[in-house]
């Protein structure tokens, strides 16, 4: 990758399942870390491009890094962009990596739901643009784990959380009842940095295109 050779590049990835898919993506980029970073607890990475650093942070760090531009680029989970309030990046690309689906769930045979509803998820932000826009009235109780609990136990009459298969609702006596949103890692880029390392930055992500495409 002769374009960015030259340039100072600091790419953030998020730790937990997608990291060996987007080390994967990068890898055929030419982009790889001297240490294997799946296993290591280092927080940042040389590659074998010694311009090129590469940071694993949790997925909310990722954003913050990149929109504070200590980081160039970004791969996070669009569950993360749409709960993130700042607004120094872009989002040039889905990376179409850890696919999955954002729903509203309730119990089966759930009885009559009040006109006001309790609503628990962590996704506070994006539940509250999606009741807003169907003019439900909420109340929202925020929980970091163990979503499906709050129907069965009474806390809260709906929940808002990301489905990949389904199976753990069916387990809890839960269903989806709506799609929210489709989830995705996507690319994201400092604004500033766009502006001075354009040319490094752009090869990256026509070359991600690529690969995605």
């Amino acid at each position: 990758m002769s374009l960015y050779a030259n340039t100072p590049l600091v790419i953030a990835l998020s730790k937990g399942r997608p990291l060996k898919q987007l080390l994967e993506r990068l890898d055929q980029l030419d982009i790889s870390p001297i240490e294997d970073m799946l296993v290591s607890r280092k927080l940042v990475f040389d590659t074998h491009h010694s311009n090129i650093k590469l940071m694993v942070l949790r997925g909310l760090d990722v954003a913050t890094y990149v929109d504070h531009g200590i980081a160039d680029i970004g791969m996070v989970g669009k569950d993360v962009l749409l709960e993130y309030e700042g607004d120094g990046f872009y989002e040039p690309l889905d990376l179409k990596i850890a696919e999955c689906e954002m729903m509203e769930a309730g119990m089966v045979n759930e009885p009559a739901l009040p006109r006001r509803l309790r609503v628990a998820t962590k996704f506070t932000q994006t539940a509250k643009k999606y009741y807003a826009q169907k003019g439900i009235q909420i109340d929202m109780i925020k929980l970091t784990g163990a979503m499906e609990l709050a129907p069965v136990m009474g806390l809260a009459h709906r929940i808002i959380d990301i489905v990949e298969t389904g199976s753990t609702l069916k387990a809890n006596g839960l269903e989806t009842k709506a799609h929210v949103c489709s989830i995705s890692s996507r690319l994201i880029v400092n604004k500033v940095a766009f502006k001075t390392k354009q040319i490094a930055i752009q090869s990256v992500i026509d070359a991600l295109g690529l690969e995605t495409g």
